[in-house]
């Protein structure tokens, strides 16, 4: 059971992540906004859960890493297709594509970082780049602000959100460090249990009866912490003398003077 629950709330997951597909093409957005959300807060949860029963497995890492490129790559990108993108043609399905393409890489690059023994302890704060599942919310913007009124559905404007979608997908396969929430929740102060068990009611309820502004809040919100994070990370980067000349956090992954010559052949 310890082995199977996690993997079944993957696969709720990736059938959140399918269902928003679905309910893009009958063109109820609505809904497919909300399933992708599901889908993120499962993902949230899954790894949460095979920590805290200790029923992390490779199986359960692969189809994790199977469901985010469904759920956080494929159904974002058919989403913005079917919505607006396909009225700039060709440039619109490049746009699609390369949004698909940079959340299979950037998935790719996060299962290699795993595996590297050198990364210091504070690297676990950070993501390199934005994830998945952060990338889908944010690319999903522009169908925010047109239900809350702000951008209207005019054809001339997809390829402006064309360039958006490819802006976004170099966030995702950049090596710009973003905050990882992984250790949210993990060690929290007595007496501020009661007060974070209300603002998380308070955060879910506005959710629910204000949905689009609450995204498009959390998306400009996360957009802003980005450049905050990087000058964190840069401090600790600096700090950390162990690191040298290495600004990514990464180690050994990047200094080629402690490569074979081979490996330097192959990184060059």
């Amino acid at each position: 059971m310890r082995l199977i629950l996690p993997n079944m709330v993957t696969l709720l997951a990736l059938c959140s992540g399918l269902t928003a597909v679905r309910m893009a093409f009958e063109g109820r957005w609505e809904f497919a906004i909300g399933a992708v959300l599901v889908a993120a807060v499962l993902d949230a949860l899954d790894g949460r859960v095979a920590r805290m029963l200790k029923g992390t497995s490779r199986f359960g890492a692969e189809l994790d890493s199977l469901a985010d490129f469904v759920n956080f790559g494929v159904t974002p990108a058919l989403m913005l297709y079917l919505w607006i993108l396909k009225e700039a043609g060709s440039f619109g399905w490049i746009a699609a594509l390369l949004f698909a393409i940079s959340a299979a890489l950037r998935l790719a690059r996060f299962n290699v970082a795993l595996d590297d023994p050198d990364k210091p302890a504070w690297a676990v704060k950070f993501f390199t780049g934005v994830p998945a599942p952060a990338g889908a919310l944010v690319v999903l913007m522009p169908l925010y602000w047109e239900f809350l009124g702000v951008l209207p559905h005019w054809p001339e404007f997809a390829p402006a959100v064309a360039i958006y979608v490819i802006g976004v997908a170099f966030l995702l396969i950049s090596r710009l460090p973003t905050f990882s929430g992984k250790q949210v929740g993990q060690r929290i102060r007595r007496d501020f249990v009661l007060p974070l068990f209300v603002v998380a009611v308070l955060i879910v309820g506005l959710t629910v009866s204000y949905p689009f502004r609450m995204l498009a809040i959390g998306t400009l919100a996360y957009i802003i912490a980005i450049p905050i994070a990087w000058r964190s990370h840069r401090k600790l980067v600096l700090a950390d003398k162990s690191l040298g000349l290495d600004d990514d956090g990464d180690c050994d992954d990047t200094d080629l003077d402690h490569l074979s010559d081979r490996d330097k052949h192959d990184a060059g």
